[in-house]
């Protein structure tokens, strides 16, 4: 099934104007079984037992919304080594603000600024933020316990394999350092023999 063949995303629409410059507007977003098995489809995964968004809009100078909220969920993800489902706890605090007179920061700005900010928009969709949380919080390599990557060995035939340390191109040059580093004895035969002074004749 590819995502064109899917159900939409589930939406659930605020107007702002209700909220800015009047009372705040709390909320919780917490979707049914049938719902978060759409989310879950459309974001590629094994299973998503929780979801939910809970906090609130408030007026916030003449024309401004802040938005304060817990955001909570369950996933079950594939494994990135076995496949085998990875089930994975998320939690965060949110908080935007929703300016009415956003200007879009430039590129000095956006490195110091807020980055929390944004426009106020007509209709706050309190189930696409929700979304928008999950996807930034999702684990990008999840990996059971017992996951472990195979050592990779090539070789042509007939010949000695290479491991895959010896295939890392500073491999050895840690103990390389740290043999050069370390103080010779002088009466090893490694040692530097005693050579005459510029000056002086053999």
């Amino acid at each position: 099934m590819t995502e064109n063949d899917l159900p939409p995303l589930p939406s659930q629409l605020h107007s702002a104007a209700t909220i800015a410059g009047k009372k705040p507007l709390h909320f919780t977003y917490a979707p049914d079984a049938a719902t978060r098995a759409v989310i879950a489809a459309h974001l590629a995964l094994i299973d998503l037992p929780k979801l939910m968004l809970k906090g609130s809009f408030a007026p916030q100078g003449r024309g401004d919304v802040v938005l304060r909220a817990q955001f909570s969920a369950q996933v079950v993800q594939p494994c990135a080594v076995t496949l085998a489902p990875v089930t994975t706890h998320l939690s965060s605090d949110i908080t935007r603000d929703y300016l009415r007179d956003f200007s879009q920061p430039d590129a000095v700005e956006t490195e110091i600024g807020p980055e929390d900010q944004e426009p106020l928009p007509e209709q706050f969709d309190i189930a696409a933020i929700a979304i928008e949380e999950l996807i930034l919080a999702l684990p990008q390599y999840p990996r059971a316990k017992d996951a472990s990557l195979a050592p990779l060995v090539a070789a042509p035939a007939g010949s000695v394999p290479l491991s895959d340390a010896a295939l890392r191109p500073f491999a050895g040059l840690a103990s390389l350092a740290q043999a050069m580093a370390e103080p010779k004895d002088p009466d090893s035969k490694d040692s530097a023999p005693n050579l005459p002074a510029k000056d002086e004749k053999p």
